[in-house]
């Protein structure tokens, strides 16, 4: 088995992890899960929700997102700010790709690759991130279904 053959299993259990730790979310509209791993180890994780000692709802009576709702990655990058360690050089897996707002935070916390397995309708966020270099890996739901 080739390194890059490993890297895919690797990248597929992180993302299956990712999508596992999504289910955490009390988003009723979509659920995002998110892993920051570095050194083979995961160093933070994260879901879509509302801010610590806020109630869990995502969803206003008209169904729509209320605004302080944190991303999934947003909250990994923050866990991972409150703990000893450092994002520089990790990977992200996440579910859903990230928007402009998550991109910045990624560059910031000076991740070097993203892993992803649904496109947003939205890529601006993914554009910002190549832009600034960030290696970004889409492995598709219906791929990962299949292995």
């Amino acid at each position: 088995m080739s390194n890059n053959d490993k890297q895919v299993k690797i990248d597929l259990r992180y993302l299956e992890m990712a999508r596992i730790w999504a289910t955490n979310s009390y988003c009723k509209r979509r659920q995002v899960g998110a892993l920051l791993v570095k050194d083979k180890m995961i160093i933070s994780d994260g879901y879509n929700g509302t801010p610590s000692g806020f109630e869990n709802k995502c969803e206003d009576e008209n169904n729509s997102t209320k605004p302080y709702v944190l991303h999934a990655e947003a909250n990994a990058i923050t866990k991972v700010a409150k703990s000893n360690n450092s994002s520089e050089g990790s990977t992200l897996y996440i579910t859903t790709s990230p928007c402009i707002e998550c991109a910045k935070l990624i560059i910031q916390a000076g991740i070097s690759r993203v892993v992803f397995s649904e496109k947003y309708r939205i890529t601006d966020g993914l554009d910002l991130l190549e832009r600034a270099g960030i290696e970004l890996i889409h492995i598709s739901e219906r791929i990962n279904e299949v292995i």
